[in-house]
């Protein structure tokens, strides 16, 4: 798959959540590819350090970092702009356990909702400032189909992903007037490792029927729309959801 090429991404500093597999892996692919300075968090060193990009640019930097530790978080965010302000920004780290409402205790609340919702609005708040100072930015939340569709044992998952796209248009006004620009992503059923592990071939076959087009969607297909909202082509683009569901909903 060819991907248009964005001039304006060439040299900027980027930072993605949860970058060493699955969607998060194909966005740091495709913004190496387009000659920006990448950098991404994730708390699985094995797949992150051998992450395989098999392309040319500037190597990625990976920062390993539980995002749910907020003052390691912290100190780890005040490395990643210590040569710099981070102009772009992908808030994809995310977990989908599937869980009943019995399971649901106070405890369990706090984690889910820490790492699905909380580290994006803790991200944002310490890049935000810079992208003030630089004169504009892109942030780029993840949302999920799951809660418009109300799939089952996913409560606290779609609980946060709900709450994402009502952060981006509170975000999108507040930042608006310093020129920075937040919008959210909603992919539908991405193929990836993780998500092979929830269906069986007949589950995804149920899925590719339910969409108006037939093809599986893969990470780099959400790469191609993160580039072109994160480049100054969407210069005016923000405060909204763009689906990437091959018209499942």
């Amino acid at each position: 798959m060819s991907s248009a090429i964005y001039p304006s991404l060439k040299g900027r500093k980027v930072l993605i959540t949860g970058g060493g597999s699955g969607i998060g892996a194909g966005l740091v692919k495709a913004f190496v590819n387009q000659g920006a300075r990448v950098h991404f968090i994730d708390l699985v060193d094995e797949v992150s350090s051998t992450l395989d990009l098999g392309v040319l640019g500037l190597p990625p930097v990976f920062h390993k970092c539980d995002l749910t530790d907020t003052p390691t978080l912290e100190k780890v965010l005040a490395a990643v702009v210590a040569d710099g302000p981070v102009t772009i920004l992908m808030n994809n780290a995310a977990r989908d356990d599937r869980h009943s409402l019995d399971e649901i205790t106070s405890e369990f609340f706090d984690k889910n909702i820490g790492v699905n919702l909380k580290h994006m609005l803790m991200v944002t708040r310490a890049v935000a400032p810079g992208m003030k100072a630089a004169g504009g930015g892109a942030i780029i939340n993840f949302g999920s189909i799951s809660w418009h569709l109300g799939l089952p044992d996913l409560t606290l998952y779609e609980t946060a992903k709900a709450g994402i796209e009502g952060m981006t248009r509170a975000l999108a006004r507040e930042l608006g007037p310093d020129n920075i620009r937040v919008t959210t992503i909603i992919p539908g059923n991405v193929k990836t490792p993780r998500q092979m592990k929830w269906y069986t071939p007949e589950g995804e076959k149920q899925i590719v029927d339910a969409q108006a087009l037939k093809g599986r969607i893969e990470p780099q297909h959400v790469a191609s729309l993160a580039l072109f909202l994160a480049s100054d082509d969407a210069s005016l683009c923000t405060g909204h959801g763009y689906w990437i569901d091959a018209g499942w909903r």
